[in-house]
């Protein structure tokens, strides 16, 4: 009896499936696993929202920025380029006429030693003892030794040109390592330039059409593309041509004078640029960056200006923004990366950004860094 107790509890013995039932399992196993890996998937970070239209149209504020500040940099690394080149080609014209006054000396020198070798010299005592004239003689003695000190001084000179010729070429390798230098830092402003411009259009193709017209218009509107409102809503008229000898006789006029004949010309130029294109690096005639239109601008009023707005914010006397006259260069954001040409009124002509043309744009639209009167 306990026997058959003791066998009435013992468990089955666990066969494996075999046949259907065996992929009947694993079927069911692979489903709980799955089951399983949703569950646990289910508290990951969920995927990150789209940008908005307008932390699209921030962004791309930002990268047309960045890119005008690449500009900038650009500019000023061009100009060192160029300096540097002048500076190589005046060291290899100084090297090659260096060496033209190095083989005239030494075929001075060759003729020398070749007319000695024909004529053969004697020693003087020998010359004495055989010429029948002694006057004669010291005459010829007299003659070789002027000969003997013309060649010693052909030789020093060949020695100081030789020394000079090694000194102007270690002066221009190191000129040529500065332009290396210079090209690179070039090509890595060239290169930034061209990315944030690229990443801007990439972004402004993911707006819808009517997205980008909007974003254009405000960016018009900032830029001085259009009429600018008022705090009251109002719209307020941009500033006219400045008076003056030189002033846009086909503009109406404003009330604000240009302080000289020479700002009224560079106004008068900057006038006349409204509409051209802006161009990253370019000085006019048919397009401008910023820094290459008040360049230019002063440039007509026979003014030389640098390149770059970090050097053109010294190139004059700062003034303060309550005393602006037109003419005065000013500036904005805290890297001085923007300029423009005041012309009265609150209002200046500045080249904005790519896409936008040379306009004239109210100075309150950018954060003000300065201003510089430049005559």
């Amino acid at each position: 009896m306990a026997a058959h107790r003791k066998s009435a509890h013992r468990k089955p013995k666990q066969r494996p499936f075999t046949g259907p039932a065996a992929r009947t399992a694993a079927t069911l196993a692979l489903a709980g696993a799955a089951t399983a890996t949703s569950a646990t998937g289910a508290g990951a970070a969920p995927a990150e929202p789209a940008p908005t239209a307008a932390q699209v149209r921030a962004k791309v504020d930002r990268l047309y920025h960045d890119a005008e500040v690449a500009t900038e940099k650009y500019n000023g690394a061009k100009e060192k380029e160029a300096a540097a080149t002048k500076a190589v080609d005046a060291l290899a014209d100084e090297a090659a006429r260096r060496t033209d006054r190095l083989n005239t000396a030494r075929h001075t020198l060759g003729s020398m030693a070749t007319a000695q070798y024909r004529t053969g010299t004697l020693d003087p005592a020998l010359q004495l003892a055989l010429s029948s004239d002694p006057d004669s003689y010291l005459e010829r003695a007299a003659h070789l030794d002027r000969a003997g000190d013309r060649q010693a001084s052909l030789l020093s000179n060949i020695r100081r040109q030789l020394s000079g010729i090694a000194r102007v070429k270690a002066r221009a390798d190191q000129e040529t390592e500065a332009l290396a230098a210079r090209r690179a830092e070039l090509d890595k402003h060239r290169t930034a330039i061209r990315t944030k411009l690229a990443d801007a259009r990439t972004l402004l193709a993911t707006l819808t059409a009517a997205e980008r017209a909007a974003y254009e218009r405000a960016a018009d509107a900032a830029h001085g593309g259009g009429p600018a409102a008022s705090a009251d809503g109002s719209t307020a008229r941009p500033d006219r041509a400045v008076t003056g000898a030189h002033a846009d006789r086909s503009a109406p006029r404003a009330s604000v004078a240009a302080p000289n004949s020479r700002a009224a010309r560079a106004v008068s130029f900057a006038h006349g640029a409204i509409g051209k294109p802006y161009v990253w690096g370019a000085t006019g005639p048919n397009a401008f960056d910023c820094s290459g239109l008040t360049q230019a601008a002063w440039k007509a009023a026979g003014v030389s200006l640098p390149r770059t707005t970090y050097t053109q914010i010294n190139a004059g006397q700062r003034v303060s923004r309550s005393e602006l006259a037109p003419g005065d260069l000013v500036f904005f954001y805290s890297g001085v990366s923007h300029v423009g040409l005041y012309i009265g009124g609150g209002q200046m002509i500045h080249a904005p950004r790519p896409g936008a043309p040379v306009r004239i744009a109210p100075i309150s639209q950018m954060p003000f860094a300065g201003a510089t009167r430049v005559a």
